[in-house]
């Protein structure tokens, strides 16, 4: 297991900056995803770190060694592509053993490490079928093999479920995470699937613009965004515009035109919010709880108008006199919130993130 430490890392492209000083460090051992929208620089990233670029300035680390100028094979990284890139004409052992024959390592231990790798990934009884006749499935999990196979110091992935269906990218991202902590592997995947990222990532870095909005383990992006863009991108979420009436380290108060006064936590534990400042809270749509009365604070009147059954959850359009929210409701009881009467949308001061305008 290694650790991989980023320096102040900067790549242009002509006159675009796709990197703008990024630092990061991850441990040895992590699973760690890289988030974003289209552009914002994940896939750049991963491209510096296994070599197919050299950055314009900054460091890459891994552990003490800098690799920042190292040719691709000089890394010994893993690389799993959003194509599999596999060779069609060779079996699937061939495949899985084609990186160790470029290594000239001696034919009995090629057979052993394919064996073995095989097997790691549950596609022993496949070794001499050739590709054509796999599923995408299995496609990807000699992809996987074939990365594993030369021991690398660890694994870089670039959006390697993209082209699987559901199920499969369900069935594949648990087998990942197995076989990463199986084998200790240090790994960076980059995704665009935040649900990929929120259930199988040790911690994740979310990108925007060359930036590094922010980093975290799931449940810290996802319940405590620190900005606008996080909360955005991350889930579904409702935004609110007020202004703080008041404020205490960590927490703030916000008014909301015409719908009161909301207690939160504020998002960016580098902002201290001061009275009469610009604020939005993010709410997401599973925080609000449907009550027939109103609370004491955190409270919005309003209706129902639309609504999607999904058997465990209800997802709903509550309408306020000022605005327009998502409410989803857990194991909802439908015909209970279809009548045309007011109820109160209401959320815990610990579900409302108080985030910069």
């Amino acid at each position: 297991m290694i650790a991989i430490t980023i320096e102040n890392l900067v790549k242009t492209f002509g006159d675009t900056v796709a990197l703008n000083g990024i630092n990061l460090r991850v441990e040895p051992g992590e699973l760690f995803f890289l988030l974003g929208p289209s552009g914002c620089g994940k896939t750049t990233l991963l491209r510096n770190i296994a070599g197919f670029y050299i950055p314009d300035h900054g460091k890459i680390l891994f552990d003490r060694e800098d690799v920042t100028k190292l040719p691709p094979h000089k890394r010994n990284t893993g690389m799993m592509f959003q194509s599999y890139a596999l060779w069609p004409h060779m079996t699937v052992a061939k495949n899985v053993a084609f990186g160790l024959e470029e290594r000239r390592i001696p034919s009995a231990q090629i057979r052993e490490r394919v064996a073995a790798a095989l097997g790691s990934v549950q596609m022993s009884p496949y070794a001499d079928r050739k590709i054509a006749q796999l599923s995408g499935g299995q496609q990807q999990r000699v992809a996987l093999a074939r990365a594993l196979v030369i021991r690398p110091r660890c694994l870089l992935l670039d959006e390697p479920l993209s082209n699987l269906d559901a199920k499969l990218r369900l069935e594949m991202r648990t087998e990942i995470r197995r076989v990463c902590k199986e084998f200790g592997l240090t790994a960076i995947y980059v995704t665009h699937d935040q649900k990929e990222a929120l259930s199988i990532s040790d911690r994740m870095a979310i990108l925007e613009g060359g930036h590094i909005a922010q980093i975290g383990t799931p449940e810290d992006v996802y319940r405590r965004p620190r900005s606008k863009i996080v909360a955005d991108f991350i889930g579904e979420t409702n935004f609110l515009t007020g202004k703080v009436c008041a404020a205490s380290t960590g927490r703030a108060v916000v008014e909301i035109p015409g719908s009161g006064k909301f207690e939160g936590i504020v998002g960016d534990p580098n902002w201290l919010p001061k009275p009469g400042e610009d604020a939005t809270l993010s709410i997401r749509p599973e925080s609000w709880i449907l009550e027939e009365k109103a609370a004491e604070k955190n409270s919005l009147r309003g209706r129902i108008g639309e609504s999607t059954y999904l058997g465990e959850v209800a997802q709903y359009q509550f309408l306020t006199a000022e605005m327009k929210l998502k409410v989803f409701e857990l194991n909802p009881r439908l015909s209970a919130r279809t009548s045309a009467r007011d109820l109160h949308a209401v959320a815990s001061p610990e579900d409302v993130v108080v985030l910069r305008r």
